[in-house]
């Protein structure tokens, strides 16, 4: 793998070279936008075109709904320890998406003349994009269905696309039925998400759709989000790595090398005050194959540069490892996760930890968290007025001031003389 060193004084810069190394959803935007309303338009016959033509290489596409017995058989059929990881991760998961609910209760606010209650509630049907391509991820099965299942959603769908010889893989099928998905769709691409949010003679329209994917699939989710909720942008995978002087060089190139794995379009990259550390990482990874990722090795001059290296670039995993890094850790602000310990590697986050891993790339970390079950859940309030006189008579001039006089006399009309 190619991987050259850098030299950063100013993380901000630095921050903008790395993320100006791989290419953004704008340059796929037009493509996009041609497939969803292609598929608007023509509903499952497009979806199967497009699956014909980028996912079976003209192969005749299976039908887009995966029907139970295949899910069953699915199941049965799983490698013992894979199902068993499965059943593991899921519940792990599962336990962290419950404590992320914890607060979840209606209340209310009483203002003595009327009451404001906040209130929440699942959406009724949501979809879980699980990308097929490289390789097959049933972790991403878990990642996405489980907490939907615990945000109370009525019906969760998921879609993969399918290989070439038009089926899903097995150990994704088997997932499936593991976290009880109510329906599975062989598809993918925009040509999917376009789907899930408008519907198709076969494919139920969807209220939020959540999920990683490559350039195509994040596009798409962008351009049909103001018709349906999405969890934000979740492409390509990308992961720095802070390490002190002290650190173990293998482990942490390892790890730089397991995310290099999702393929192009990834950033892999490690900072340290090290240059010894760097070099014999740089010598780890120069016979690693060429997935397609691009890496790089960033000599910072100290650990305050390193941080701000980190907040500039909010990377989807953050790595922490060694003394002087993992201090770091109360002071990080942006990250779509963050691992702290030497043997707190990224790919514990991947399958087995707890935490998930459908997280926010490309920087959206800024801004955006890692999937939990608030994506699935609207929050609304419920107005309550008995006596509505004193708020009429305050906000009425308001309403004047505004120019909206209607508004002013709705409150106003309100107004009793025995009140």
């Amino acid at each position: 793998m190619r991987c050259e060193v850098l030299a950063s004084t100013d993380p901000v810069v630095t921050a903008a070279e790395l993320r100006g190394l791989i290419p953004g959803a704008g340059s796929v935007a037009d493509a996009v936008s041609e497939i969803i309303a292609t598929v608007r338009r023509g509903g499952d016959d497009t979806v199967l075109s497009y699956t014909r033509e980028l996912d079976t290489s003209g192969a005749e596409p299976r039908p887009l709904v995966v029907e139970d017995r295949d899910l069953d058989a699915a199941a049965e059929q799983l490698d013992p320890t894979v199902r068993s990881a499965l059943e593991q991760a899921i519940d792990n998961v599962r336990r962290v998406a419950e404590a992320t609910l914890d607060s979840n209760e209606s209340r209310s606010v009483e203002f003595g003349t009327h009451t404001v209650g906040l209130r929440t509630t699942p959406v009724s049907r949501a979809a879980v994009y699980v990308p097929g391509g490289r390789a097959p991820y049933p972790s991403t099965v878990v990642m996405g269905v489980i907490p939907a299942r615990v945000a109370g959603v009525g019906t969760v769908a998921v879609c993969v696309p399918p290989r070439a010889e038009g089926e899903v893989d097995p150990t994704v099928l088997g997932a499936c039925r593991l976290v009880k998905a109510d329906v599975v769709y062989r598809m993918g691409g925009a040509q999917a998400v376009a789907a899930l949010a408008y519907g198709t003679e076969s494919v139920a329209p969807v209220e939020v759709i959540v999920g990683p994917g490559n350039l195509y699939v994040q596009e798409a989710k962008h351009q049909v989000s103001a018709h349906v909720g999405i969890d934000g942008f979740a492409g390509p995978s990308d992961l720095l790595i802070i390490a002190g002087p002290g650190s173990d060089p293998q482990p942490l190139s390892l790890d730089l090398l397991a995310q290099a794995e999702h393929g192009p379009g990834t950033l892999v990259v490690a900072a340290s005050t090290s240059s010894r550390l760097l070099e014999a990482m740089a010598e780890a990874l120069v016979d690693a194959p060429d997935t397609g990722a691009v890496a790089r090795l960033v000599h910072v001059p100290d650990f305050d540069t390193a941080l701000a290296l980190a907040e500039a670039l909010a990377p989807e995993h953050l790595q922490l490892a060694g003394a002087e890094a993992e201090a770091l850790a109360p002071r990080i602000t942006k990250a779509g996760c963050l691992f702290v310990g030497q043997d707190t590697g990224t790919a514990f986050g991947d399958y087995i930890a707890g935490s998930n891993h459908i997280l926010p790339t490309s920087g959206a970390a800024r801004f955006a968290s890692g999937l939990t079950p608030w994506h699935f859940i609207r929050r609304f309030s419920e107005v309550r007025i008995s006596d509505p006189a004193p708020l009429a008579r305050q906000a009425a001039p308001l309403a004047q001031a505004e120019g909206f006089s209607l508004h002013a006399q709705s409150m106003q009309v309100r107004i009793r003389d025995n009140r």
